[in-house]
């Protein structure tokens, strides 16, 4: 493959975790490096092995003291203040300023932009963003994982000028990138942006390893008994992953079984998981809540115990439950797909539109859980040749549509919108 001199300078509120817009915007990094594209971070946080190429402003983050208090004031109030309005002013500016340190300090060609034109968690940042693009022309990709218009929560504030400004911005040399066929309807229609395509994936064409010395023990340390099935829940836990339904299958099931919960509550709060204990323990749902086990990489804690990835998870878990009600996407599906597990899914819109049509086989709900999802739940647990079927043909289906390869080849055409055909 021929060298290409352009960089790349990566935009996002952090580079750090397990959320989606993280996760795949670490899938974006790995496929450019193998093009061999020279790529730099700016943001409020990053990963240790990325700080030589990373141009890290504490402001950038939405957990930064200043920009969370212009959050809950923005989302709160129905009339700005002029001191609210300053603020934002003047944080927009000295993040302004840090862009164009940024774009000049590592020679940036062209700027990708993970979700911080998308969802207003960082309201300067975004206006910051947008205002440089604006005064420089610089060619922009905008990948946006979940509008603000898509979350109640942001639907009453005092800022739907800079909502219209900046989430996102209509200019020139910004290309539009959506993770699902309604994202670019939608952007469309309010916006008049128009959008290419580009789903979540997975690396379908090099299989997971097989579990090995290290993940032995994992199960008995996640709380799990040997006779016990490890229903995994595979995500944060907030409103919108409607966790309940997953207890309430389990408790059904009748069945010696432990639903796990792999991550904490994360950015919204801590409301909704006193409610999942609250249910488990009402249901009699032995359910556990491991986020402390489960990081980013192995290791071992100073307590001497086992630090698991959720890789290591998924591949010795028995089922895997994923009922949200909404979702930008779905990367915990495409997780389960990938390591080969048989997974209950609500029908949430995007799943219906632009997953299902694909021929998945999955055991499916809408809205509430039914006796023939629980049999259906049941028979795949103890029927291990249906099982077997079942997940290789998803496998096969994950490779054919969200493959490393298509995002290639994604990344392919988009760069050549942006920067034209001859090298930088």
């Amino acid at each position: 493959m021929p060298d290409n001199h352009c960089n790349i300078g990566f935009v996002s509120t952090r580079f750090q975790g397990n959320d989606g817009v993280s996760l795949e915007t670490e899938k974006w990094l790995e496929i450019l490096l193998r093009m061999n594209y020279q790529c730099f971070l700016f943001g409020g946080d990053c990963d240790e092995h990325e700080i030589e190429t990373s141009y890290l402003v504490p402001e950038a983050h939405f957990k930064h003291p200043e920009i969370q208090a212009i959050y809950n004031q923005a989302f709160t109030l129905p009339i700005r203040s002029p001191e609210l309005s300053r603020r934002i002013q003047l944080l927009k500016d000295h993040l302004k300023a840090h862009l164009y340190l940024f774009v000049k300090h590592f020679s940036i060609q062209l700027l990708i932009v993970e979700n911080a034109l998308t969802i207003p968690l960082n309201l300067p940042l975004g206006v910051a963003i947008t205002e440089f693009i604006a005064e420089t022309g610089i060619p922009t990709i905008a990948h946006h994982h979940d509008f603000f218009w898509e979350r109640k929560h942001f639907l009453v504030n005092c800022v739907w000028d800079y909502l219209n400004m900046a989430f996102p911005p209509h200019l020139p040399s910004i290309h539009h990138v959506v993770i699902n066929s309604s994202g670019a309807n939608q952007l469309a229609l309010r916006t008049g942006n128009s959008a290419m395509m580009i789903p979540n994936v997975m690396d379908f064409d090099h299989p997971p390893p097989a579990p090995d010395e290290y993940t032995r023990s994992l199960r008995a340390d996640m709380g799990v008994a040997p006779d016990e099935y490890f229903i995994l829940q595979p995500t944060r836990i907030v409103q919108r992953k409607g966790i309940e339904h997953a207890i309430e299958m389990v408790h059904r099931l009748g069945k010696k079984a432990r639903l796990v919960i792999s991550h904490a509550s994360g950015d919204e709060g801590d409301d909704y998981e006193s409610r999942v204990r609250n249910y488990a323990q009402l249901l009699d749902v032995p359910t556990n809540f491991v986020t402390e086990l489960i990081r980013d990489r192995r290791a071992i804690s100073e307590e001497g115990s086992k630090i698991y990835t959720l890789w290591d998870t998924y591949q010795k878990s028995d089922f895997v439950t994923y009922p949200s009600t909404i979702e930008g996407f779905g990367n915990a599906f495409l997780e389960a797909i990938y390591f080969r597990k048989a997974v209950l899914v609500n029908n949430y819109s995007i799943f219906s539109i632009d997953i299902k049509p694909k021929g998945f086989r999955v055991i499916e709900f809408d809205g509430y859980i039914t006796d023939a999802t629980v049999n259906a739940v049941g028979e795949v647990l103890e029927t291990p040749a249906m099982r077997d079927n079942m997940v290789e043909h998803n496998y096969y289906l994950g490779k054919q549509y969200y493959s490393y390869t298509v995002l290639t080849r994604r990344l392919e055409t988009l760069l050549s919108e942006c920067l034209g055909e001859m090298e930088c």
